[in-house]
Parts: structure tokens; C-alpha cells; sequence
């Protein structure tokens, strides 16, 4: 489809008798030719016939390559074709001389190689003969099988880039290209993200109701639901990030944002071709340390590998939609956080590669040649297997690593049980509940309220006018507007809220006015008692402890010991700052009423938007997963390098969140 767009036509019988190569035509896109592709490809495999055909290498080359040759074949213990390994031991290719080494009887064979190179090493080049020559047969075999030549005509990929790849215009476009994305994730995630969370709460009081008080009722609603659910509902977030990045690097696009980065690679000394891995790094921190490996130079190699955790992957975007949400609640303001967050790790990515190309690892970067393909519209097919398997990764991390550190984080605020209170809060409760009963019948008999039958009607009118604050409440949260808020001071008037049971009972609702007040203010001061209990209970627990010995690092940060845990916790797993969060806030929350993660830390005093802010930039900065360390080990062949990472980050995101905290306090923030 490409070649007929840019008008080529080939001769295929042609170019398979002069390559030796069974020729398939195919659109891979929509899967023209898959078939016959597969069918072809068995019948070769099946024939096990060499293809016939060979690259003449000219006189000189093809003489030592007969040498070779033949000496491969006195050895008669290599069973890779002879003729490509002796191509191959010409080229000194690395992984095919440790090949041979591993074969018996070859060591002549080894000399004889480099014997050959050193004898003809002023007469050609070998770094690049052999590929000169098979450049040549190429365009031989393209000349003539070629039937018809391209167009030289404008192509519609061509009209593109001279937008989207200009030199003054490109950058600016990819990066608002990268704003609307996270526009996206945010604005549209942000609809479903709110129904799941609704479905948790739901499922929370499910469990209250139904699992009889103790500690079982608690690890179940408190923390497995509490925690899991508060990462499942960032899902839908997650499919649409991979749903944009996937329609992106599908387009053609991405292979363009490598083409504009690369003046900022080389600006800071890394290779263009860094893009790649980095680009990954934006899903997951492992494969973008393992595709470091595509660079040849070492130095490049490393220096990639150790920015990689500056680029924020999909784990960690949930965190900053957490914060940003609960603290900037317009769509539009928490996306252009989260944007910056995201663009202040690249732009830390660059500073730090720019200081350890010129303190660490100095000397030139390698040029950076690459193809750009041409645009093409992605396949449903392609973005559904791609978000599926983003989603099943997702599930499955939630339902086990998550679900096993959720029930631990649990356990650590559960427990000890045994807490001594300053207060007996048990006794106060009661007193409160026999006050009120005072204040209730003194309430009825004020407004003549004597017979049974009057009780029981006034009790009725109450009751539906907490359903129809309810209602209202739940049309407010689904319409995302501000919940109503109903007065109940002494002297207050009954709300238009209350119109319509006003109207249907005049005679009795003044005095169920009076007791709807009663009833507001005893569950607002038995609501009080609880999260004072509550409160001095999960201050006591193991996660407490832990929190308070780690507190006075981070205390100058503006951080408490809820947020210190979580972070020492999210060095598993990003996700686990929120199961934790999820875990502590419930244990110590209200079980009749769960609310989502964003209202607990909104009603948190200690929580400010700076703080949010502050903690936003710790995770950005401070290490990876701890999956990531392991493989960075793997990938450096040292524990020296992950101690590096681990400590420099740690350093520099205290560093970072101290002058910006404090700055941002200084400002009146």
C-alpha cells in the first residue's frame, strides 16, 4: 500500500529469481497477504532448500571467504552454514566469534580469521566492504524488478512533516500534543474513574453491613477494598493513556517526536536514539531500561539507563491525578499539574544527563540516522489488543501484589488493638445519645406533640428528609457539582430542599424540622467522637511508630508520617502510595459512610495544595520500583549503580522538595 501510494510497481517474479526469496505481497495493516504469507512461509521452512543465491563480494573477499571456507569445513564441527560464518569472522561480528568459540576443533579457524583481516586490512575497509556490497546487490535487484519508478510527487506524509518535524515549530507541537493527551486521560478518565469509586464505596458499606463487627470486617473493608479499590479506579485512566500513546507510535507520529528531540539529545550529550527507551519509560521503567540496550556505546548506554527513572511511568501518573484532583479540582487546572509534572522530569532527565556526560561519562555522542515511516491510520484491532493487555497487567497487579500490600499496610494501622484512650469515648457516646433523648422529648413536648400516633408521623416526615438530602446528594456528586449543605443551628430555616414535605404535612413539620436538627447534630457529635477515637487509635498502631521514626527526615518537607509510610511503601510499587493512603485513611475513617481517597485528603487539615505539590515532585524524582532496581543491576552487571541511583534521586528529591516547599511557604502558599 505504501509503494502504491508513492506510485512503485515491481516485478516479483523478477526480484524472487534474483534474490532466491519467495516474494509476498501484503498490506500488514489491514492484513492483505497475511495469509499467504504464513503458507509461504511454511512451504519454505518445509522445503529446507538454501535460497541459491549469493552477494559476489569481489575477487579479493571472495578468495579469503573460500579459505574460510574451507577450513571451517577441515574443523567439520560447525553446523551454521559456512559460507555466513566466514562472512561473518571477516566482519570480526562479536556474537558470531563467541558462536565458534563454542564449537570444537575451530581455533584454527579463529587465527585463520584474523590472520585474513590483518593481511587485508590496508587493501579495504573492513568496517564497511561487505556492507557496500550488499547496498550494491540491493539496488541492483531493486533496478530491475522495478517496473514502474516513485512519483516524484509530494507525499501526504511529506506535507506533514513540514509542520510537525519544523525545526522552529516541532518541539511546541509535541508538546501540545502531550498536553491534550493528559487532557484526555484526565478530563474523559475522570467520568468512569468516578463511578468505580462510587462502586468501592458501595461495596465498602456492602461489607460493613453484612461481615459481623471485628477484625475481619475491618481488613476486608478497611483494607482490601479500600486499598485495591483506590487503585483499581484509576483504570480507566490507565486504558486511555496506552489508548493515546498506542494511536500515537501507531499514526507515525512518536518516530517524528524522536526526530524533534534529538536536538535536545544531543545538546546534553546523549544519543538520538535514547528517544526510544526514554519514550518507553513513559509505560513502565523496566523495558525502558532494558531497551537501553539498543545503544552501542556504553557511555550512552548508562547514561540512559540512569535518567530513565525521571520519566514518569503509568504507575506513577495515578499518584499525581490523586493529588492533583483533591487539590486543583477543575479538569483543565489538574491536567496542566500533571503536565508539568510529567515535563519537569524530562526536564530534570536533561540536566542530569548533561552532568553525568561531562563528570561521569564524557566523550561524544554517536549521529543518529533514522527512518521515519509514513503516516497511517492505527487499526481497531491493534488499540484494543493494546489497551487489553495494559489492562489485564493492571487487574492482575491489583489483585495480587496490591491486594498482599494493601492487607499488610492493614495490619500494621489495625494493630495492637489493646490501645488505651485519653479518653473513655464509649461512656461519652452514651451521654450524648441520653441527652439528646432529653432534648427530643422536650423538643415534642414544645410543639404539643403527645400521642403515639403524632411521634410515629413526625419521626416518618424526618426520616424522608434525610432520603431527599441523600438524593441530592448523590444527583449532586453524579452531576459534579457542590453537595447541598443543610443548616442545623438553633435557629435556622428549613431549606427549599424541603419544600414539597413542607407542603404535604404543615401541621407537623415544624416540629420535625426541630428533630431533623436534633438527629443532624447527635450524628455530627457521634461522628466527631468517632474520628477523635479513631484518630488517637491509628496513632498508636505499628504504621504510626514507623511513620514518627522516619518523620523528623521528612518533617521539613511538610510531610506527617502518613505520607512518609506511604512512600517508603511505594518503593515496591508506585500504586501502593495510594493503596496505602486508601488503607490508613480508612482504618481511620467513617465505615457507615466511605468516601473516595480525593475526599479524605481534602479533609485532612495537614493536607494543603503545596503539600500536595510537595509530594507530587517527591515521587517524580525519588527512585523507581524496586522491579526496576533489579533490572537496572541486571542491566549494569552491578549493585554499584543501583546504590548510585537509589541515593542520588533520594538526595536530590529531599534537596528539591525542601527549596520548593519552603519557597512555596515563604510566598504564602
Amino acid at each position: 500500500d505504501v509503494a502504491e501510494e508513492m506510485g512503485i510497481k515491481y516485478d516479483f517474479k523478477k526480484m524472487a529469481e534474483l534474490t532466491g526469496a519467495t516474494i509476498v505481497s501484503t498490506v500488514g495493516r489491514t492484513n492483505i497477504g497475511t495469509k499467504e504469507l504464513l503458507e509461504a512461509t511454511i512451504s519454505v521452512a518445509a522445503s529446507q532448500k538454501a535460497p541459491g543465491v549469493t552477494v559476489n563480494y569481489g575477487d579479493l573477499l571472495e578468495g579469503k571467504i573460500a579459505e574460510l571456507v574451507a577450513a571451517l569445513e577441515e574443523a567439520g564441527t560447525v553446523t551454521y552454514p559456512l559460507r555466513w560464518i566466514a562472512i561473518k569472522l571477516l566482519e570480526n561480528d562479536p556474537d558470531v566469534v563467541e558462536k565458534v568459540k563454542g564449537f570444537a576443533n575451530t581455533e584454527a579457524v579463529l587465527q585463520k580469521a584474523a590472520a585474513i583481516r590483518e593481511e587485508i586490512k590496508d587493501q579495504v575497509d573492513l568496517d564497511i566492504v561487505f556492507q557496500e556490497y550488499r547496498h550494491r546487490y540491493a539496488v541492483e535487484v531493486y533496478n530491475q524488478s522495478l517496473t514502474q519508478a516513485p512519483k516524484e510527487i509530494e507525499t501526504r506524509s511529506d506535507r506533514y512533516d513540514k509542520i510537525l518535524t519544523h525545526r522552529i515549530w516541532g518541539l511546541p507541537i509535541f508538546m501540545i500534543v502531550m498536553y491534550l493527551l493528559f487532557a484526555f486521560v484526565n478530563i474523559v478518565g475522570g467520568i468512569p474513574q468516578g463511578w468505580i469509586e462510587d462502586g468501592f464505596a458501595a461495596l465498602q458499606a456492602y461489607a460493613v453491613q453484612n461481615i459481623p463487627e471485628g477484625q475481619l470486617q475491618s481488613l476486608v473493608s478497611d483494607g482490601i477494598i479500600a486499598g485495591v479499590g483506590a487503585v483499581l479506579s484509576f483504570l480507566p485512566l490507565i486504558l486511555l493513556l496506552f489508548l493515546g500513546i498506542s494511536f500515537l507510535e501507531d499514526t507515525g507520529y512518536m518516530a517524528r517526536a524522536a526526530f524533534v528531540i534529538d536536538r535536545v539529545m544531543r545538546a546534553c550529550g546523549l544519543h538520538g536514539k535514547s528517544f526510544i527507551p526514554l519514550l518507553l519509560g513513559f509505560g513502565c521503567s523496566v523495558p525502558s531500561v532494558m531497551g537501553a540496550r539498543i545503544l552501542d556505546n556504553y557511555k550512552d548506554r548508562m547514561v540512559t539507563i540512569l535518567i530513565t527513572p525521571f520519566m514518569s511511568c503509568s504507575a506513577r501518573l495515578p499518584v499525581y491525578i490523586l493529588f492533583a484532583n483533591a487539590f486543583f479540582p477543575n479538569g483543565w487546572d489538574s491536567t496542566l499539574v500533571v503536565f508539568s509534572v510529567y515535563f519537569l522530569g524530562i526536564i530534570f532527565g536533561v540536566i542530569f544527563a548533561k552532568i553525568f556526560r561531562k563528570f561521569i561519562f564524557s566523550g561524544e555522542a554517536e549521529p543518529f540516522v533514522m527512518e521515519l515511516p509514513p503516516y497511517h491510520l492505527p487499526t481497531l484491532k491493534a488499540t484494543w489488543l493494546h489497551m487489553y493487555e495494559r489492562a489485564k497487567l493492571y487487574i492482575i497487579k491489583a489483585g495480587t501484589f496490591i491486594m498482599a500490600a494493601s492487607i499488610l499496610i492493614w495490619f500494621i494501622t489495625a494493630y495492637p488493638m489493646d490501645v488505651e484512650y485519653s479518653k473513655d469515648y464509649d461512656a461519652m457516646k452514651e451521654q450524648v445519645a441520653q441527652a439528646y433523648e432529653v432534648k427530643d422529648a422536650a423538643t415534642l413536648a414544645q410543639f404539643g406533640i403527645t400521642a403515639d400516633d403524632q411521634k410515629e408521623a413526625v419521626d416518618k416526615i424526618v426520616e424522608d428528609m434525610k432520603s431527599t438530602v441523600q438524593d441530592a446528594t448523590d444527583a449532586a456528586k453524579n452531576a459534579g457539582e457542590d453537595e447541598p449543605e443543610v443548616a442545623v443551628e438553633a435557629d435556622s430555616a428549613a431549606p427549599e430542599l424541603f419544600n414539597d414535605i413542607k407542603d404535604k404535612n404543615k401541621d407537623l413539620f415544624p416540629a420535625a424540622w426541630a428533630m431533623y436538627k436534633n438527629s443532624a447534630n447527635l450524628d455530627a457529635e457521634n461522628d466527631k467522637l468517632g474520628k477523635e477515637q479513631a484518630a488517637e487509635k491509628i496513632e498508636q498502631s505499628y504504621a504510626a511508630s514507623f511513620g514518627k521514626a522516619i518523620n523528623p527526615v521528612l518533617e521539613p518537607l511538610g510531610f506527617d508520617w502518613k505520607m512518609g509510610l506511604s512512600l517508603v511503601a511505594g518503593l515496591a510499587a508506585k500504586e501502593v502510595v495510594i493503596s496505602t493512603l486508601g488503607t490508613i485513611y480508612a482504618v481511620g475513617g467513617d465505615d457507615q459512610n466511605p468516601a473516595p481517597l480525593t475526599e479524605y485528603l481534602q479533609n485532612d487539615p495537614h493536607f494543603t495544595p503545596l503539600i500536595g505539590l510537595t509530594m507530587m515532585l517527591f515521587i517524580l524524582i525519588y527512585p523507581p520500583c524496586l522491579a526496576t532496581l533489579a533490572v537496572i543491576k541486571r542491566e549494569t552487571g552491578s549493585w554499584k549503580w543501583v546504590a548510585f541511583m537509589f541515593f542520588y534521586e533520594n538526595a536530590f528529591a529531599w534537596t528539591a522538595c525542601f527549596i520548593f516547599y519552603n519557597v512555596g511557604r515563604a510566598l504564602g502558599f
